[in-house]
This record gives C-alpha cells, structure tokens and sequence, in this order.
C-alpha cells in the first residue's frame, strides 16, 4: 500500500508530494522546497520514517515545483527524473526565480527523461507516465492504476485547470488532454494536485467548470 506525504512549501503554496510503501522506498514527486526549514521537515520525515530515497520526479519544471532539486539531488546522491520538452523552463530556472525574487541552487539536469508509456517503480510500487502537455510542454501525470491514484502537476485543479499563458502553454491542448487521458479514467481515482487540495475524476467531470 502506497502512502502519501503532501508537504505545502514556498510563498506558491506548491504541494510538494512523498510517496512510500511498506519497502519504505520513496520518491519525492515536486520538491518545491527552498528555505532551511523546509529541507528540514523533509530530512525529519525521511529520518522517523527511516525511508530510503530513490529518485525526484518532476511533474514539469516551473520554478516552484523544481527548488529543491539540488539539494535533495546532492544530499541523497538520487536521480533527477522529468519530460525532455520542459528542458527549456528548466535551463531558464534561474531567470525565472530572479524574476520573482527567489535565490535558488541551479537544478542539476534530469538523469533520466521519461515519455507516455513509461513507468517509474519504486518498492512495491509502480507509477505510469501520461503525458499531457499544455500548461507546460512536457507536463507529466503519475498514475497508480492499482492504487487508483495520480499525482497530475498544474495540469488539473480541484475546480481549475493549469494556467495557459505561460510560455509553451496551449489552452485546447490541455483541455483536450484532460479529457482524453485524465477523464478516461476511472470516476473514483483520486487526484493530487501541485497546488490545493485533492478531488476525484468523477468530481471534476461533473463540476469543473472548465468542462
């Protein structure tokens, strides 16, 4: 059984995700940790729960999803996991957190690109890739299909969608993969988002307004 840590860090609210089962692997899905009291209250979980990290995973690379990867890249000597065609956001970090004010270790590039169709495995745990890009281009959803969850990014809210006008963002292209591949799915899968709280797809297809 996968369980679920959600950490909200940085002035974005971001959800900063945790997964580990009973191999106590785990993975840190969006470490938008950057302050010494947020690394902290990670280090403090990993530690009671005396777990074992195998990788970051990174739903997209907007700055506040990206923040801690280097430290948690350096600290735990893991690999860094992400979609190829948001290496453009992730080469212009600094930019972006110079334009909001943030000082933030450069993220080390991804280890490892994923694509639709892969699947990441931790413990006992298997997470499969979706890609649905649109509010960035390469936008990912982890989707445990045993479990009926999924960790879906900025891709969808509990009564939003992600936003459009950033830049690589396409508003028919998001809305048109949310329903293929979100709404596709079954009504009682939970969804986590990266920010706010958790909804269903049963949910979200009855009053989202955006649909």
């Amino acid at each position: 059984m996968t369980k679920i840590k959600i950490f909200v860090f940085n002035p974005f609210q971001e959800n900063t995700i945790l997964l580990y089962d009973e191999t106590k692997e785990c993975v840190i899905i969006d470490a938008g940790c950057n302050e010494e009291h947020e690394f902290e209250k990670i280090d403090a979980f990993i530690e009671e729960n005396k777990l074992i990290l195998k990788s970051i995973i990174n739903t997209h690379c907007h700055i506040d999803h990206i923040m801690g990867n280097s430290y948690l890249v350096n600290k735990y000597k893991i690999p860094s996991i992400a979609h190829k065609d948001d290496m453009p956001l992730l080469e212009r970090s600094n930019d972006m957190a110079l334009a909001f004010g943030f000082d933030v270790q450069e993220p080390p590039v991804p280890n490892k690109f994923v694509e639709e169709g892969d699947e990441i495995k931790f413990g006992n745990t298997i997470l499969q890739i979706l890609h649905v890009p649109g509010h960035s281009p390469g936008s990912i959803i982890l989707y445990n299909d045993q479990e009926k969850f999924m960790i879906v990014g900025d891709v969808l809210f509990a009564g939003s969608i992600g936003r459009t006008d950033l830049p690589g963002g396409d508003h028919e292209t998001l809305i048109s993969g949310i329903k293929e591949k979100i709404f596709s799915l079954n009504e009682d899968v939970v969804v986590y988002p990266g920010h706010g709280e958790s909804t269903t797809i049963g949910h979200e297809k009855s009053t989202n307004p955006y649909f």
